[in-house]
């Protein structure tokens, strides 16, 4: 079992609460307990992205204590099941450089044959900048490719249709060189942020979003409020969802992606 969670919110003391509100849509299930995974959590804390990361586990992962002692509005989660790559740091999500993140479910087709046709494209600051040998890293940096050809990889506000065109052009080259050597259409649900706007695409499995105001469900140990807007709104995005989706969650359909702005307005772009 795999999961990729996205989250955008007006305050920052609130993530462990959000996610135990989300726990019939964010929990590994029980199979989890007996199946090797591992989990990330990267986010955006004091002009800072972090990172918490467990290359393996055994054993189901609860995320509402994982991240009891985070604060951030913006945090990316992944809980990953290999398909392509060992279990080790430099492979477990989310991945990040300079002010992105970025977590993925699902595999490229024929990786192997196409991996070095994708590396070549990138520019070689880029190129000398990977870690791993997962699938999912090289697909973030070839969005990042994208954005740097456009002039906006370092621009902390960066234009929302850039981002898009670029995902648009990082799945039309990955279709097409796995095309060419006629591999398996490729799953590419992911997640994408600056910490200033989040982007979650759907091409492959189950992906849901929902628009929340206040906490209905509140855990209950709820630390104090620190500060900050009175009630807490977020929007929170879930690849994989556990079973059945609540009524209030809304499905992303095939092929579209989800854009959540620093105001947690959002909106759906198609690919």
């Amino acid at each position: 079992m795999a999961r990729l969670v996205g989250y955008m919110a007006n305050r920052s003391d609130r993530l462990a609460a959000a996610l135990y509100q989300e726990r019939a849509v964010v929990a590994s299930s029980a199979t989890a307990a007996t199946t090797p995974t591992g989990w990330g959590l990267g986010f955006y804390q004091n002009g800072e992205v972090l990172h918490k990361k467990r290359p393996q586990l055994s054993g189901a992962v609860d995320w509402q204590q994982l991240a009891r002692d985070v604060v951030s509005d913006c945090v990316v989660l992944h809980l990953r099941q290999p398909t392509v790559g060992d279990f080790r740091t430099q492979n477990t999500h989310p991945f990040r450089m300079r002010r992105w993140l970025f977590a993925h479910l699902g595999t490229i087709g024929r990786f192997e044959a196409i991996s070095g046709t994708l590396r070549a494209s990138l520019p070689d600051f880029l190129s000398r900048g990977l870690r791993g040998t997962t699938d999912s890293e090289l697909l973030f940096y070839v969005v990042l490719s994208f954005l740097h050809d456009a002039g906006q990889l370092d621009r902390p506000d960066v234009d929302e249709e850039v981002v898009i065109s670029a995902l648009r052009s990082a799945v039309a080259l990955v279709d097409r060189v796995v095309a060419e050597v006629r591999g398996p259409e490729s799953g590419l649900n992911l997640v994408l942020t600056n910490g200033r706007a989040l982007y979650a695409l759907r091409r492959g499995g189950p992906m849901a979003v929902v628009e929340r105001r206040g906490l209905h469900d509140p855990p209950p140990d709820l630390p104090p409020s620190s500060g900050g807007p009175a009630t807490l709104r977020y929007v929170m995005v879930v690849g994989e969802p556990a079973e059945p989706l609540p009524s209030d969650w809304r499905a992303i359909d095939q092929g579209s992606i989800v854009v959540v702005d620093r105001n947690l307005n959002v909106r759906t772009a198609s690919i």
